[in-house]
């Protein structure tokens, strides 16, 4: 058995809180090289722990310290000699995966509100240096959405783009499924209000999975496209975090931006869809990023509202030591069983939620930078928006062809993680 999950090793190993803010720029040095250190000592764990039982038997894995028997699929191409990633994970991550065979994405589309929010307009409302912000997380600009505006506004223009790019009519979608954390009302869902403002007659639906909704969202929705009860799915990834973080928070606030991205799910040959993926959850890191008022445990009171917990609240350090981890591993864990190496990937999207993550990440596991997709400058972290809002950049500017392989990975709140590895 493990000695303990995920996020309690996370907790135990917590270091004591930073510096106040003030300080936090006189210390940037300091704290960057501290940082290193800490992302230098995951890249050795993860790639010098070897799975001894993988290099003599690829059927097994070792899971709560039993062996389980894995069902790997088959390999990339059929007769080709398949490279196995040089890394491996580290033997105490999960390692269950699944396979989902027989779906196509037919469209894509995506949409961000028209406000644009700088670094420097970040300056004047709570003090941050721009180039603090920009060297911290990648950020030069987010989107903000106009008053009046929710997350069903911003997943309505990405459905109606996707659809159109489909050449799918509303008659046609038969199921609704959007990944939110930042729905317009805890009832009903957003997905009764995109479905209703679409004139789509069907089952519609909310999953909330946080960075990690879209992923959910999509490998939920071709379940029902494989097994014949959908023929044409509607999957949307969006959230308005603009709306939750607290503005005066110069550790949260500069993050976040708003968007939608959205995707036609339909009937493909035997070799598309899901090649392999895993979704993974451990709820013992909750509060490392969580809002702690507003649910049933906690409803409103005057005093929260006062004191800020209805504000998204995170333990930046710490999620950047796990976001790290767990994305190394799950990417490994997935392409290790699916038999297909780095370099078989055409295009890596990763969730945008930090640059620096996706730039160790590329250089822990050895991938291109031309094959790593970002565009975190220009939205910042736009939660379950933001890998489908890549998708549809990527798709655009034609770097992804049908039969080549996509990787994507959403990680956030929960904690939860997603990576699917696509045949285009």
């Amino acid at each position: 058995m493990h000695d303990a999950s995920i996020g309690q090793k996370i907790r135990e190993s917590m270091m004591p809180e930073g510096l106040p803010l003030d300080l936090l720029q006189m210390a940037e040095t300091h704290r960057i090289a501290e940082e290193a250190q800490v992302i230098e000592k995951i890249v050795e764990s993860t790639s010098s722990e070897i799975i001894s039982s993988l290099e003599t038997s690829p059927s097994s894995q070792i899971n709560n310290g039993h062996v389980q028997s894995e069902s790997h699929g088959e390999p990339a191409t059929s007769g080709e000699v398949v490279k196995q990633p040089v890394r491996t994970a580290d033997p105490q991550w999960p390692t269950r995966t699944s396979q989902l065979l027989g779906f196509q994405i037919l469209g894509v589309g995506a949409y961000v509100p028209d406000q644009v929010v700088t670094n420097a307009e970040l300056q004047e409302r709570c003090g941050i240096d721009p180039d603090w912000i920009e060297q911290r997380t990648g950020i030069l600009a987010r989107r903000y959405v106009a008053e009046g505006q929710a997350t069903s506004h911003l997943c309505i223009m990405a459905a109606q783009r996707a659809m159109a790019d489909a050449g799918v009519t509303a008659e046609e979608v038969d199921l609704v499924v959007i990944g939110t954390f930042t729905p317009d009302h805890l009832c009903p869902s957003t997905a009764n209000l995109v479905q209703a403002h679409l004139g789509i007659e069907a089952p519609a639906m909310d999953l909330a999975a946080a960075c990690s909704g879209f992923t959910y969202a999509l490998a939920t929705a071709a379940q029902f496209i494989v097994t014949g009860n959908s023929r044409r799915a509607l999957v949307i990834g969006g959230d308005c975090n603009s709306r939750i973080v607290n503005p005066q928070d110069p550790k949260v606030a500069p993050l976040f931006g708003d968007g939608a991205g959205a995707v036609v799910l339909g009937r493909g040959d035997e070799k598309q869809g899901l090649v392999r993926y895993q979704l993974g959850s451990d709820g013992s890191g909750a509060s490392l990023l969580d809002r702690p008022a507003g649910g049933t445990l906690h409803p409103f009171t005057e005093s929260d509202l006062r004191d800020g917990k209805t504000y998204l609240q995170m333990d930046g350090r710490n999620v950047f030591k796990w976001a790290v981890k767990a994305v190394c591993n799950s990417i490994l864990v997935t392409l290790e069983q699916a038999q297909v190496s780095i370099e078989q990937v055409s295009m890596f999207i990763l969730h945008q939620a930090n640059l620096r993550i996706i730039n160790h990440v590329a250089e822990d596991l050895g991938i291109q930078q031309d094959r790593i997709y970002n565009n975190l400058d220009k939205y910042g972290n736009t939660s379950a928006g933001s890998i489908p809002i890549a998708l549809a950049e990527v798709i655009a500017s034609g770097r992804l062809q049908r039969g080549e392989l996509l990787l994507i990975c959403g990680f956030g709140a929960g904690l939860t993680w997603g990576t699917c590895l696509l045949r285009w």
